[in-house]
């Protein structure tokens, strides 16, 4: 029996080794480059430009001719020939202009893909930066559980040796309490971000992703984050502005859609020009139905004009076509407008997160730890109570997940800099302050 329970657990061991998913540790700039070639649903979203490549063989397509064969009965068979042949329509000024249209839809196309795979970089960036910072915050709430368990074993000392009152073993517990509460939050923000940065990914591979370990932690560790230094000579807001007009996708899309438009309304008025149909082919009359006894043959041709813009000229469609530029262009304005805002704004908000972070760095985190180390002594020779202690503890606990968040932010705020200006290889200057 011994034996069988011991097989058992192998087996399920073993099963649950086979079934599980291989994780991987990636740096930011790793984790796009997987997500670029990998993730579903940019795929999905290529195919938009292989439709839109057919599109132009098909707009550029000639007209199928037709079959034609006449054949007359009663008293007409004994007079009129037997005829076969073909008819062909012919298109005039149309092809070309179809063709056009269907170029322009192309570009669009390329625009909106470009866009979206931008933008995919840009969701990497944030969910991966997420997950850091929710580690780190885990890795600093883990230590201070290891830092109050410390604390809980000199208390219940000094309460052993008469030094102190029971009360403090008891406000120790609490707060130790307490940190556990929020580590197992902080744990389970942790496995919510690490399947958020899965799903941006959006990978069928069966491999879950994970970020590099305490990469907050790390001095100088803007370059893995592909972030500036906030150290460094940050430009005005006009240049960014500049820089964003030039660049951004939105403004781009607009004036394509523009051009989309204006070669619509070539198209639609085009159908104001008639086309030709063209009909030729083999006549023949057997010699019983011929006057010379003779059999008789011979080729006929004929030339149609046709769609004759008589009863209905297209003027509904006309005016709807010139509508959509003018629709065009008012968005065009509105994009313009709205991108100036929206790059202000973020850029401004990484300016205020650069000063957070410098302040941070500078002025609250030096000396944080060296107080918490100096208070526990002086706790440890009675020299200061617990609560103090445990206040100032909290509060080195709410600096360093302040820090965190702050850089973080300081993260986020340039991920946002760089999705408003739509250049993810935007450079700062050289220069530091």
């Amino acid at each position: 029996m011994k034996n069988f329970w011991l097989v058992l657990v192998c087996l399920i061991s073993f099963c649950s080794s086979a079934f599980a998913l291989d994780c991987k540790k990636v740096y930011l700039s790793e984790a796009i480059d997987i997500a670029l070639k990998n993730n579903i649903d940019l795929e999905a979203n290529k195919l938009n430009v292989k439709v839109a490549e057919n599109k132009i063989i098909q707009a550029n397509r000639l007209q199928n001719p037709s079959l034609d064969y006449f054949h007359f009965f009663g008293n007409a068979a004994k007079f009129e020939p037997k005829l076969v042949g073909l008819n062909q329509n012919i298109e005039i000024a149309k092809r070309n202009a179809r063709k056009k249209l269907a170029k322009s839809e192309y570009k669009l196309a390329e625009k909106n893909l470009e866009y979206l795979t931008f933008d995919l970089k840009m969701d990497v960036r944030e969910a991966y930066i997420e997950l850091v910072a929710s580690k780190s915050i885990l890795e600093t709430l883990e230590q201070q559980k290891q830092l109050q368990e410390e604390l809980l074993n000199i208390a219940k000392n000094r309460v052993k040796n008469n030094n102190a009152p029971m009360i403090d073993v008891i406000q120790a517990e609490i707060a130790l309490n307490q940190l556990i509460t929020q580590i197992n939050t902080a744990k389970m923000n942790v496995k919510k971000a690490s399947h958020n940065f899965n799903k941006i990914i959006n990978s069928p591979e069966n491999i879950v992703y994970d970020s590099m370990d305490m990469i907050f932690a790390e001095e100088n560790n803007f370059e893995e984050m592909l972030t500036p230094s906030p150290l460094q000579k940050l430009p005005d807001t006009e240049k960014i502005v500049e820089e964003a007009l030039k660049t951004r996708f939105d403004i781009q899309i607009s004036k394509q859609e523009i051009d989309l438009a204006e070669k619509n309304l070539v198209v639609v008025a085009r159908q104001r020009i008639p086309d030709i149909q063209i009909s030729g082919g083999y006549a023949y009359l057997q010699g019983k139905h011929s006057y010379s006894g003779d059999f008789e043959h011979g080729a006929y041709l004929g030339l149609s004009v046709i769609n004759l813009p008589l009863f209905y000229n297209f003027s509904p469609e006309i005016k709807n076509a010139v509508y959509k530029i003018r629709q065009a262009e008012l968005n065009m304005a509105s994009t313009k407008n709205k991108a100036i805002k929206d790059v202000t704004a973020s850029y401004e908000k990484f300016l205020t997160a650069a000063d957070n972070l410098k302040h941070y760095e500078s002025k609250i985190i030096t000396g944080s730890a060296n107080l918490i180390d100096i208070s526990k002594k002086s706790y440890e020779q009675g020299k200061i109570d617990i609560v103090s202690l445990i206040v100032m503890k909290q509060s080195y606990k709410s600096i360093i997940i302040g820090y965190t968040q702050a850089l973080a932010e300081y993260y986020n705020s340039w991920t946002n800099v760089l999705r408003e200006i739509n250049n993810e290889n935007y450079k700062l200057s050289n220069e530091f302050l």
